[in-house]
């Protein structure tokens, strides 16, 4: 008896956050890259399905999902990217937007990461560059 509520208590606790939060399948996702050589970077915006070519890298996104709740709290995607070098993938598998390190591509030369899902009807907040600004009185 001690055994069976030992299991059900650890399944619940484990189903809990899972249960908690339901996700959505999108249509398609925003990837960044970064040419760590040249320091070139740019947006991709691809389909579900869809790849693009940059410099030496193919990147192909396979699946992106989103939290319904809150499209832009933590897109999922999952990534297949080739380099033209080598014959097989230096990346298949999921990205976290939130936490890039957690599943990062191990790349010499090419950083890549996962924005966000493009979510019909949502529009992501603008972000505005500022300059820097240097503080009054410094080195007087």
């Amino acid at each position: 008896m001690r055994l069976v509520r030992a299991v059900l208590c650890v399944a619940l606790f484990a189903a809990g956050p899972a249960a908690a939060q339901s996700f959505a399948e999108a249509e398609g996702g925003v990837i960044r890259w970064l040419d760590t050589l040249t320091g070139r970077t740019g947006d991709l915006d691809l389909s579900r399905g869809q790849a693009a070519t940059n410099g030496r890298l193919t990147i192909q996104l396979n699946q992106c999902r989103y939290p319904v709740e809150n499209p832009a709290a933590e897109a999922e995607a999952h990534l297949t990217i080739m380099d033209s070098s080598r014959q097989d993938p230096v990346f298949s598998g999921w990205m976290l937007a939130s936490a890039p390190a957690l599943s990062a591509m191990e790349h010499p030369r090419y950083d890549v990461w996962v924005l966000r899902c493009i979510v019909p009807g949502y529009k992501p907040p603008e972000t505005v560059d500022t300059p820097e600004s240097t503080e009054e009185g410094e080195g007087e």
